[in-house]
């Protein structure tokens, strides 16, 4: 079954991730126990830690508490000073943050992301942070509001397998990218064909689940997109009996209220996981590059 075309409408996905992170969003504000605060999410799967101490010492606390990444895309994308970069699904900002300190001041850093809530705490963060070669963008990843050969870096960190149109994506970021310029994400990526009754499944999706590309569909839509120079390195391989329980209570261990309605219990069958190990499949954090040419 393909991922390009999920049995979910496109506009149902959205709006339950929007959903999602706007409460992320607006419990980090707050100062509440989010689901990915540090001491909430501590065995979170997905969203553990992949930041050294070093890369978020001087960035504002929400930005680092909002983050609810697979990886760590500024570090493996190789920035260097005076480049442009562009965040797709840029959430509460440290992505763009570090990437600007990585280009410094001759450089620039862009984050697009699709929340009101999002965006206003990554605002905040980057004032706070006091970065002034930095512009957060309203919009989606599917439609970037930038024109052709704006950008010199297109990173992007667990977002892309969230999206219902990742060929869409894919084409988009082909387009915004200079000539020679890099395609470099951290995302979820399935190595064998999901379960259906895992595909189709809501809480799966916004869990970074369901709508994981699988490897090789990846490699071939960023062929089609134009790109070349592909490569898909590993970074992690999840515990599927991890990842059922993530999504079940939120990464928090437990169904804490930081989760809201995420806290309920899966609605699919939690064999899936089982039968999807049982063939042979893997659920896998990555680090997906290319080149447009």
């Amino acid at each position: 079954m393909s991922t390009s075309s999920p049995t979910i409408e496109p506009d149902a996905i959205r709006e339950t991730v929007r959903t999602k992170y706007a409460e992320q969003a607006r419990q980090v504000t707050e100062s509440a126990a989010s689901c990915c605060d540090p001491a909430c999410c501590a065995g979170d799967p997905i969203t553990s830690k992949y930041y050294a101490p070093d890369d978020t010492a001087t960035l504002p606390v929400a930005a680092v508490q909002a983050s609810l990444g697979c990886g760590n895309p500024t570090a493996l994308a190789e920035l260097t000073p005076g480049e442009t970069v562009l965040d797709l699904g840029s959430g509460g900002g440290i992505d763009v943050l570090l990437s600007a300190k990585r280009v410094g001041p001759t450089g620039f850093a862009y984050g697009l992301d699709m929340t009101d809530e999002m965006l206003a705490l990554a605002e905040q963060n980057k004032a706070a942070a006091g970065a002034e070669n930095v512009q957060f963008l309203k919009g989606q990843i599917e439609s970037i509001p930038l024109p052709d050969n704006a950008v010199d870096v297109v990173i992007s960190n667990c977002v892309i397998n969230l999206s219902p149109d990742k060929g869409q994506v894919l084409r988009e970021a082909f387009r915004v990218l200079k000539p020679g310029g890099r395609f470099a994400v951290s995302d979820v990526v399935a190595q064998g064909e999901l379960p259906d009754d895992l595909r189709v499944d809501m809480e799966a999706w916004v869990g970074c689940v369901a709508g994981a590309l699988e490897e090789r569909e990846y490699r071939q839509l960023l062929a089609a997109a134009g790109f070349s120079d592909v490569d898909v390195e590993v970074t992690r391989v999840y515990d599927p009996r991890e990842l059922a329980e993530s999504i079940g209570d939120c990464g928090c261990g437990s169904e804490s209220s930081c989760c809201g309605d995420w806290g309920a219990a899966p609605s699919w069958d939690e064999s899936a996981y089982g039968r999807f190990a049982a063939s042979g499949g893997r659920l896998i954090s990555a680090f997906v590059r290319a080149r447009k040419p």
